[in-house]
């Protein structure tokens, strides 16, 4: 009967009268949190849009009734950070190592703002950690080859070692095999001489002859870089060999490759690179990194 209103029997909706294959459809209503929503946005984004920038035109856009603009609110944050900077930097400049590690305030920032610059700068080489990777020393805990006082870790980055600076340090291992500086048999008696330096328990197993041997030919090769006692010597950046810190390796095969094809290790010369301020940040964070692990 025509007029007559259908209604679904599982949902309890009406129908719209429309219907294929058996199928009818629902004449369900638009939820009503749904039309909020809508309602909502859309007075959102045309208020958002009138004061706010928004709309391009042929001379530029529409900057909106509240005038923000980002670009200027950038600048002025960047300015206040500068100023901010100021403040402390200068002192970081003008004031010497001793005054600035006993400035607690100041340390502070040189942790926070001296982790970042080692990060950016450092880390690729010597870890995040500062520990050292194969082939970098380990800067918090192993002895400075070229002397751990402030004005010399400072120096160190400025040149660099082995760097493109002028006024680089230099720190070369000679290549006793390579360039037939010694015989097989010389390099195998010092090898085994040097294991025993950092691990003397090593001693034990080895022929006593052949050591005797060997701490003659060190004597007459490497003292004069690595001292005679074997600690190292921070006039030539020699390291020490007699502690548990290597930067190539302290097994036999990592001695040896070092004896036979010498070792040449390169730091970058930070100076230009970085401020003189950074390098002095960087100084600051090293030595204290070192004075933590203390």
């Amino acid at each position: 009967m025509a007029g007559l209103i259908e209604r679904d029997k599982v949902s309890g909706q009406t129908t719209t009268g429309h219907e294929w294959n058996g199928i009818k459809e629902l004449n369900t209503p638009v939820p009503r949190l749904l039309w909020a929503f809508l309602i909502t946005a859309t007075i959102f984004s045309v208020t958002w849009t009138v004061l706010m920038p928004s709309w391009p035109g042929i001379n530029g856009y529409f900057r909106g009734l509240l005038g923000v603009d980002q670009r200027v609110a950038v600048t002025q944050s960047v300015e206040e950070a500068a100023v901010e900077r100021e403040s402390w930097t200068s002192r970081i400049d003008s004031e010497d190592f001793a005054a600035i590690q006993a400035d607690d305030a100041l340390m502070a920032i040189v942790r926070e703002t001296g982790a970042a610059l080692f990060g950016d700068n450092c880390a690729a080489c010597h870890g995040t950690n500062a520990r050292g990777t194969p082939g970098f020393p380990n800067l918090v805990a192993a002895p400075t080859m070229w002397g751990d006082d402030p004005e010399t870790v400072a120096e160190t980055i400025r040149v660099g070692i082995n760097g493109t600076s002028p006024e680089t340090r230099y720190a070369q291992m000679l290549a006793f095999g390579r360039d037939h500086m010694l015989e097989r048999a010389d390099i195998d008696a010092v090898v085994s001489y040097v294991e025993t330096l950092s691990r003397p328990e090593l001693a034990a197993g080895m022929d006593a002859d052949t050591l005797a041997y060997g701490a003659e030919v060190f004597a007459a090769n490497c003292a004069g870089c690595h001292g005679e006692d074997a600690r190292g010597m921070t006039d030539t950046g020699a390291p020490n060999l007699t502690d548990q810190y290597w930067t190539y390796g302290g097994d036999r095969a990592s001695i040896r490759q070092s004896v036979y094809h010498g070792r040449a290790g390169t730091m970058p010369s930070w100076e230009g690179r970085l401020s003189p301020t950074h390098i002095k940040l960087l100084t600051l964070y090293v030595l204290d990194l070192r004075a933590h692990e203390q």
